[in-house]
């Protein structure tokens, strides 16, 4: 027999949820009282007691409140003697802190019921203890597996002998993204997910939120676990979305209240659902940082972002290559010490315009570098902006353009040299014929000299210089006109192998002077179109700059060989090799290693330009200490 147990709170006493189970096993007046027998909450049929007897709630509350109650476990009559409740009793009987009261009218049976209420408090009690341990552990959950790890433990000590499944889905597509299974499932249960028609719409969960063909919505949720007989299921619900659900089985002869069992999964539910949403919401924050701040770190961009107090809060990677600095080194260091001294006004300025809210499109400047060097940038900047509004730093996006003005130097550079090569053809006319003319002279008054007796050493000595310096500038002339305007003689078909032994022939006093030795190793190559003279030229350079490269003893080998459809002639020698900053820089016009006086910078240069006008390619490896090798490849003629 069932009565409205509704439970109806007094002022200062605990929640009416909290004693429910107590109240529903009771027709019969009954309340409870905390230690000190002040009722804390009673059941209507309690009020109706009070009204049949002209007394209220608080009457009772005070009179138990004299009265005196047995040890834990015991139980005791207390007469009434108020006004118009003659003769009324109340049994007490406590149960630890917990005092129940009944008025008695069947002794027996009230006794039995209030055994019933103890035993259902004592288990909503636990049960309450277990759902507040949980909720401490899924708030506490690193991630949603240890959240799901945590839900299990909860499920298995409220619910001891079920089988019972967690599966955890995506929101937006209905994807599973985490199982647990404590029981022996059926093939293929875990998928779809099925939701209890009731439970859905007690939840208010539109059909628009659950993902299509992810989840279905039955009158009967199937069983998932083999050897079950019903079950029960929960889904996780919070806010609108569904975050999957909780499925529990019976194995075949477990007693079990199923209704109340289902009462407590929907509230353990309702409390996995939220944790759940705020883990994933924890995670997809953490995602979209992490992307974010590999997006700064490994952008092809130089960035860099400074705090109000101008401290250095990022420093990607390609910063770090250009200057050589660790990650590390920068971060919480004044961004002034990053440039040089002379770059700080200008940089102070561009930050507090950043402070003001202003940008700057195009910022230049210097950043050193880790081995004292400086690197030239240019940065646009901006304000970095705090969630509330207010500039927090400056944010500055660069790049580096060290290259670029080296290039802004190569172009003017270039354009003088191509103004040199206007002027080549006139500057020639108006050098070479005089300076033939001195050296002619000199040359003949040098001879005349050596047959004079008596002649004066000292003005042969004069005559020499005279001549050697006439020769140099004539050398000189004929370099840059060769390096402005190449010879424009046709091509013919030659022999590599003959081109280069006609090249050593031609070097014979430079090798001798040098006194080094000249090895040769060819192989027999098919035909190339060439300008033969032009192809002389520039293995009389290559084995030139040899012999100048070594001390007397040296060895300069010559080899050639076949690579596919391009021949290749090597010419190596046994020197101190190049220096490895001047490596890239040796076919550069002008620029020479060589003592003042001894070469003008141009021969590279113009051995450069007559094998690309091959269609070749000339490449040079070093090792210091160990000799060079120039490699000239040219293509062959196919037949």
């Amino acid at each position: 027999m069932k009565t409205d147990t509704r439970a109806m709170r007094i002022p200062g006493g605990p929640g009416p949820e909290s004693f429910q189970a107590f109240f529903e096993a009771l027709d019969a007046p009954a309340a409870l009282c905390d230690p000190t027998l002040r009722l804390v909450a009673v059941n209507e049929a309690f009020h109706r007691f009070c009204e049949d007897h002209r007394a209220t709630v608080e009457d009772v509350s005070r009179m138990l409140v004299s009265a005196a109650v047995p040890a834990d476990g015991a139980s005791c009559d207390v007469e009434l003697s108020l006004a118009g409740m003659p003769g009324a009793v109340l049994t007490l009987s406590r149960r630890g802190d917990v005092v129940a009261v009944r008025a008695r009218n069947d002794p027996e049976l009230a006794r039995n019921r209030l055994v019933l209420a103890e035993r259902a408090l004592l288990e909503q009690a636990r049960t309450e203890g277990v759902l507040l341990d949980l909720g401490r552990s899924v708030a506490e959950a690193g991630g949603e597996e240890e959240l799901v790890a945590a839900v299990a433990r909860g499920v298995k000590e409220l619910f001891p002998g079920r089988s019972f499944c967690i599966r955890i889905t995506d929101s937006r597509t209905g994807g599973l993204t985490s199982l647990y299974a404590e029981g022996r499932l059926k093939e293929g249960a875990h998928e779809p997910l099925v939701l209890l028609r009731r439970a859905v719409e007690k939840l208010n969960l539109g059909r628009s939120a659950l993902p299509q063909g992810r989840v279905s919505v039955l009158d009967e949720v199937p069983l998932l676990f083999q050897g079950s007989t019903h079950g029960v299921s929960a889904p996780l619900v919070a806010s609108g979305q569904l975050f999957g659900a909780i499925n529990m089985e019976y194995p075949e002869g477990l007693d079990a209240d199923v209704q109340h069992d289902e009462r407590v999964l929907l509230q353990l539910a309702s409390q996995v659902a939220v944790a759940v949403k705020n883990a994933k919401l924890i995670d997809e924050l953490t995602f979209v940082r992490k992307y974010l701040e590999d997006l700064l770190e490994k952008a092809n961009a130089l960035i860099l972002v400074a705090n109000r107090d101008k401290q250095v809060v990022v420093f990607n990677q390609a910063l770090s290559a250009l200057t050589g600095f660790r990650k590390e080194d920068v971060l919480g260091r004044d961004i002034f010490g990053l440039v040089p001294e002379s770059e700080h006004l200008r940089l102070s300025q561009v930050i507090a315009a950043a402070i003001r809210g202003e940008s700057v499109n195009s910022f230049e400047t210097r950043l050193l570098s880790r081995e004292g060097n400086e690197v030239r940038v240019s940065f646009a900047t901006s304000s970095m902006l705090a969630h509330h509004g207010e500039v927090e730093g400056v944010i500055a996006i660069g790049q580096d353009i060290t290259v670029v003005k080296e290039l802004e130097k190569r172009i003017i550079h270039a354009e003088k040299l191509a103004s040199i090569g206007q002027l080549a053809a006139s500057v020639v006319h108006e050098i070479n014929n005089p300076m033939t003319a001195v050296a002619t002279y000199a040359d003949a008054l040098l001879q005349r000299s050596r047959t004079t007796p008596g002649a004066n050493p000292a003005d042969q000595d004069k005559l020499r210089k005279i001549l050697e310096s006439s020769h140099r500038i004539l050398r000189f002339t004929r370099d840059l006109v060769s390096y402005a305007r190449p010879a424009q003689d046709k091509p013919e078909r030659v022999q590599l192998n003959a081109v280069v032994d006609m090249a050593v022939g031609f070097c014979e006093h430079v090798v001798s002077q040098a006194r080094v030795s000249v090895h040769r190793e060819y192989v027999e190559l098919p035909l190339l179109s060439a300008v033969r003279a032009n192809l002389v030229q520039v293995f009389v350079n290559l084995i030139t700059n040899a012999c100048h490269a070594m001390p007397p003893g040296g060895s300069v080998y010559l080899s050639t060989r076949r690579e596919g459809e391009e021949a290749v002639v090597s010419v190596r020698d046994t020197g101190s090799g190049i220096d490895p900053k001047n490596l890239q820089r040796i076919f550069e016009p002008f620029f020479t290693t060589k003592p003042e006086g001894k070469g003008t910078g141009l021969g590279l240069s113009i051995c450069q330009g007559i094998v690309e006008n091959h269609g070749g390619r000339l490449i040079v490896t070093s090792t210091v200490g160990e000799g060079t090798t120039f490699s000239v490849r040219l293509p062959l003629l196919m037949e």
